[in-house]
């Protein structure tokens, strides 16, 4: 620790009401102090997840039950982040001063706030950068990719097979580009499910083939998938279910109301007869360190690629939720810092 603490105020994103991407202001707030255990960073860049949205309305509608019935019980906005150690806390073993890290701040235990000058958390919601990857790149990992890697194994460790037909709906997002390339990685031949505008995106990604879901429904086209994942679910998992092979899997992040309550019925009952698996991802584990290091090896051997999009800078974040809200990204948008 320096001799003398910065005490001028910092930058950073406040939610203090449900709504749109426009309930969302830059405020000064005191610049955060790491506790026991903790480690403060510098931010160089963050980046937006469809999570982040998800939290501003919040959808589906019962998490409100858990982050505040009229307003947000939380008033950080932003999962992802990369930057700087800048300080760290009596007991912190891993990570000193100047160290380059990213972080999901819900595996700080915290709903959000990676979208500010400065943030501060848990030692174990950090990990270290991929080497030779900028803090840009790096700031689209911990969430979404994260959830992509763990979304092509099932709690009991059962992971596709080289030869497996994958399809990926949502695979033009935030988590979809992720999930294309490791399931291409892992020897899989995979199928993504855009909107038409995207679908030369998701060839770049290493799409096998591509489909339209503005002209073709998977769930009735006739084909059937040894894996799909559905990263924002559409359909009920009882039409998914003509879309798989025998002992195949259905596996959703997310979706409407109806939707999850649905695989959350498949997760709990429905799969448990029957030799499918359909359901909601239950078993997620943010920043899992076995699974970042194995997202690390792919960026190392040239199968795995962060997307960006769009930058915007951190007095722009209105118009960055904004942009993902509209549907508008083809990969990931990131938040950029002055200092960077």
């Amino acid at each position: 620790m320096g001799s003398e603490r910065d005490t001028r105020p910092v930058k950073a994103a406040y939610q203090g009401r449900y709504g749109p991407p426009e309930v969302v202001e830059l405020r000064d707030i005191e610049r955060p102090v790491p506790a026991d255990g903790q480690v403060l960073v510098r931010v160089k860049a963050a980046s937006v997840n469809r999570a982040d949205l998800d939290g501003l309305k919040p959808k589906p509608g019962f998490i409100r039950l858990f982050a505040g019935l009229r307003a947000p019980r939380s008033h950080g906005v932003g999962l992802d982040a990369a930057g700087v150690v800048e300080e760290v806390g009596t007991g912190v073993t891993r990570f000193r001063p100047g160290d380059a890290v990213m972080i999901d701040m819900f595996a700080a235990g915290q709903d959000g706030g990676a979208f500010a000058e400065y943030v501060c958390a848990r030692e174990k919601a950090f990990d270290t950068i991929p080497t030779g990857m900028s803090f840009e790149e790096a700031a689209t990992l911990p969430h979404s990719a994260v959830l992509a890697i763990q979304g092509l194994r099932l709690r009991s460790g059962r992971t596709i097979q080289p030869g497996d037909e994958v399809l990926v709906d949502g695979a033009s997002g935030n988590v979809g580009p992720f999930v294309v390339q490791i399931a291409k990685a892992m020897g899989a031949e995979v199928t993504g499910v855009a909107s038409g505008s995207k679908l030369d995106f998701v060839r770049s990604l290493g799409a096998d083939h591509v489909l339209d879901y503005g002209r073709t429904n998977y769930t009735r086209a006739g084909k059937r998938y040894d894996w799909i994942v559905a990263v924002d679910a559409h359909h009920s998992i009882l039409r998914v279910g003509r879309a798989l092979k025998p002992k195949g899997v259905y596996l959703t992040m997310g979706g409407d109301t109806g939707s999850i309550f649905s695989a959350l019925m498949g997760s709990l009952v429905l799969s448990r007869f029957g030799d499918t698996w359909k359901g909601l991802m239950l078993w997620w584990k943010p920043m899992h360190h076995p699974d970042v290091d194995a997202l690390k090896e792919l960026i190392a051997a040239g199968k795995l690629r962060p997307v960006i999009d769009r930058r915007y800078p951190l007095s722009e974040v209105v118009a960055a939720l904004r942009y993902v809200e509209d549907g508008k990204p083809s990969g990931k948008v990131v938040i950029t810092f002055d200092d960077a």
